[in-house]
């Protein structure tokens, strides 16, 4: 299963509401091979988030089993969860979720830090120099556009080399001609990194950038992944 990145097999999620129980996932199988790019598309509420929460081990599923880069998520602690992703998953929000009190160059090296690793500001600097930040090392969130901000945020998902990248509808807040440049970046840092990209979008034209395109609909797979 080394040649897996990804590997879902029965997951259910099932939410408690005020209404009662809600299926939001109903037996997804999937597999992503190690490299590989791939869109998932779907209306909202078809469960598209839900399933990268289960891929990042951010929620559990009610049922089933999640793989990912080897490791049995379902088997992890919590803590051993969140040691995970510091080390091998790269998020990336369409709400940013940069620290409001960090320059650029502090939100990217952060992980770093947390991480432990050496040099943790240069690497930082040289991944906002790649993304055309080199100016804006020292700036505040609130001082940053929106693309700008999106950029910090993509050089703080590679800080840490993952091998697997998910993206949420990355290019949600930004307009047309900002999100087409931060997407191009996304592929393109992501191409030089060999890590599996995961993307989330409702755009199936931006999905179709990926090497294969998965459909959600009603917490479901629709149809074969193509």
């Amino acid at each position: 299963m080394t040649h897996l990145a990804i590997h879902l097999s029965g997951i259910h999620l099932k939410l408690a509401s005020e209404a009662g129980e809600v299926n939001i996932l109903n037996g997804i199988d999937l597999q992503v091979a190690v490299g590989e790019t791939l869109g998932l598309v779907g209306p909202s509420g078809s469960g598209k988030s839900s399933l990268m929460m289960i891929m990042a081990g951010l929620e559990r599923p009610s049922q089933g089993s999640a793989v990912v880069l080897g490791k049995k998520l379902g088997q992890m602690s919590e803590d051993a969860l969140a040691l995970f992703r510091r080390n091998h998953v790269g998020i990336v929000f369409q709400s940013f979720h940069l620290i409001p009190t960090m320059t650029a160059l502090e939100n990217v090296a952060i992980p770093l830090e947390l991480a432990g690793k050496r040099g943790a500001l240069k690497a930082a600097k040289e991944l906002l120099e790649r993304v055309g930040l080199a100016s804006r090392l020292s700036h505040y969130p609130s001082q940053l556009s929106g693309g700008e901000q999106q950029r910090v945020a993509l050089a703080r998902a590679f800080a840490a080399k993952p091998g697997l990248l998910l993206a949420d509808e990355p290019t949600g807040n930004l307009d047309q001609a900002t999100g087409e440049g931060v997407i191009d970046l996304l592929f393109d840092l992501n191409r030089n990194s060999g890590a599996t990209l995961v993307l989330i979008t409702h755009d199936a034209n931006l999905a179709g950038r990926c090497s294969r395109v998965a459909r959600l609909k009603d917490g479901r797979l629709d149809g074969d992944v193509s």
